[in-house]
């Protein structure tokens, strides 16, 4: 079969058949070997939170943990599946390749083309970033699959005028700002390129708008209050909470305790994502400046031009400000995290979708290759992997370790470096554990020693006698003190020490 009869029979696909099939694919990649990898620090605090709610009712809002939604989301699927490391990851995997079909939705709408969404959805299902952060029960892609559906709804609404959109799109936004503090910045994008579409004649509004808009309005906030009071438990805590929030997170941006340049999230789109930032950049040209799109920002002259290359030059000027705003934001943050990327990408990835036809069709292909390549290296290597991208990840030491405890009747923690043992050892499982979250006096278990004992190695002790010690990594990341003179060959072979948390293991020789 030649080339060009391939051609033909492509060009016969429905936009439904292909979202179909990039659909099933981006969910694959989300949702198959979910125990691959042990629960991250964060992702097991998560869990266990859900845990805690649904066994006993207990949540109230601590911006540190951020936003209520994803522990009741976690809660129900608990109560309803169980409470497993499977239903954990794969919460987080419907969401995300749920957003896929929110890019068809955004296509329906009339605000991008068939062959805009088409690369859009292939980029967004194979991007190491959207997988690997699809696979984690993290805020960030609840956050986002929420902030597409906003854009969804506020477009659905613009052009169909129905006042169910407007409750969607109020929908959306309280329970996006429900989950992260940092949500306001897509919105205030959003509220502003709706005004600039107003202002400029671009749309009309149906004549009920002030009621659909304060209905909308009404729906959010009555959202907001059910859940940041925690089911009306904590009544006055949805009026604190945007205070707590600004304290907590001015406070840790004042600490740099996560810190780096105002270009660290660029270097995370040159290691994981570099085509498609490339292709952005290229779009925007083409767009921008061959095509002279920054002239449709100007009053609206009724039929002067087709009205879907209007809207579709109107959207690109959305996500550049959208894309420039979040990079500026995030790049002045100062928590400098991965998972903070995809707030950034989801716009680039949009832009980077323009016009891919002709010869840039191979560009787009390749890009798809290395974006598949890194994915399956990120997300499914199995074993500790030296890469920006996991922050801080449990080693998969740990698995011993668990096999260690499972052995003992009693085990001693001895360091206050211990997640996610309370995760894998909720409930009944943890009456095996003497707890005391330093190290001790070995006098205090005199007459009783544990099978085990867990001590971080930086405060430990140099034998215990009747013990065998070992060394396992906690959890380890990409360390760029040791790496920092190799970084081709580090980028090249993705190899290199790792920075690591290590725990002492101590077994009784006769328990081995």
């Amino acid at each position: 079969m030649n080339i060009q009869v391939l051609r033909e029979r492509y060009a016969q696909w429905t936009v439904e058949k292909i979202f179909v099939i990039i659909f099933l694919a981006g969910f694959i990649l989300r949702v198959i070997l979910p125990n691959l990898k042990l629960l991250h620090h964060d992702e097991a605090i998560h869990a266990w939170f859900s845990y805690e709610l649904l066994t006993k009712g207990i949540y109230q809002y601590d911006p540190m943990y951020h936003g209520p939604l994803l522990y009741y989301l976690t809660a129900a699927l608990f109560r309803f599946f169980g409470d497993s490391d499977l239903i954990v990851r794969l919460l987080p995997a419907m969401f995300g390749s749920a957003i896929i079909l929110l890019i068809y939705s955004i296509y329906k709408t009339g605000w991008l083309s068939g062959n805009h969404a088409i690369w859009a959805g292939l980029f967004f299902a194979f991007s190491p970033d959207m997988v690997y952060f699809s696979r984690f029960l993290r805020h960030d892609i609840f956050q986002l699959f929420f902030t597409v559906l906003l854009l969804f709804a506020i477009l659905a609404y613009i052009e169909f005028k129905r006042p169910g959109w407007a409750f969607i799109a109020g929908s959306s936004a309280a329970f996006s700002m429900c989950l992260k503090e940092d949500m306001p910045v897509a919105i205030l994008v959003f509220v502003m390129f709706f005004i600039v579409l107003v202002y400029f004649h671009h749309i009309t509004l149906p004549d009920t708008w002030r009621r659909d808009l304060t209905c909308a309005f009404l729906v959010a906030a009555g959202i907001g209050f059910v859940l940041y009071s925690s089911f009306f438990n904590y009544p006055l805590m949805f009026f604190e909470a945007p205070f707590k929030a600004i304290e907590h997170w001015t406070s840790m941006h004042d600490q740099c305790r996560l810190c780096g340049p105002p270009y660290w999230y660029l270097l995370i789109f040159l290691l994981y994502e570099i085509p498609v930032l490339i292709l952005a950049v290229a779009g925007t040209w083409l767009w921008g400046w061959k095509e002279k799109g920054f002239s449709y920002i100007r009053l609206h002259e009724p039929d002067s031009q087709d009205e879907g290359s209007i809207k579709r030059s109107l959207f690109m000027i959305l996500l550049l400000a959208w894309a420039g705003s979040t990079m500026v934001f995030y790049g002045w943050v100062g928590e400098k995290v991965p998972w903070l990327l995809i707030h950034q990408l989801f716009p680039v990835i949009l832009l980077a979708s323009y016009k891919i036809e002709g010869r840039k069709v191979i560009a787009g292909a390749v890009t798809i290759i290395f974006l598949l390549v890194m994915t399956m290296h990120v997300c499914f290597t199995p074993a500790d992997i030296n890469e920006p991208i996991v922050q801080v990840q449990n080693s998969e030491d740990m698995r011993e370790v668990m096999a260690i405890i499972d052995t003992g009747e009693k085990v001693a923690i001895a360091s206050d470096s211990y997640w996610p043992l309370p995760w894998y050892y909720r409930g009944g499982k943890w009456d095996k554990i003497l707890f005391y979250g330093k190290k001790v006096d070995p006098a205090t278990w005199a007459g009783d020693e544990p099978d085990v004992i867990i001590t971080h190695d930086i405060d430990s002790y140099s034998s215990l006698p009747g013990y065998e010690k070992r060394e396992y990594h906690l959890s380890y990341w990409f360390s760029w003190y040791d790496n920092h003179e190799r970084v081709l060959q580090w980028y090249l072979l993705r190899d290199g020490k790792m920075g690591t948390v290590n725990l002492d293991v101590f077994t009784k020789t006769h328990h081995l």
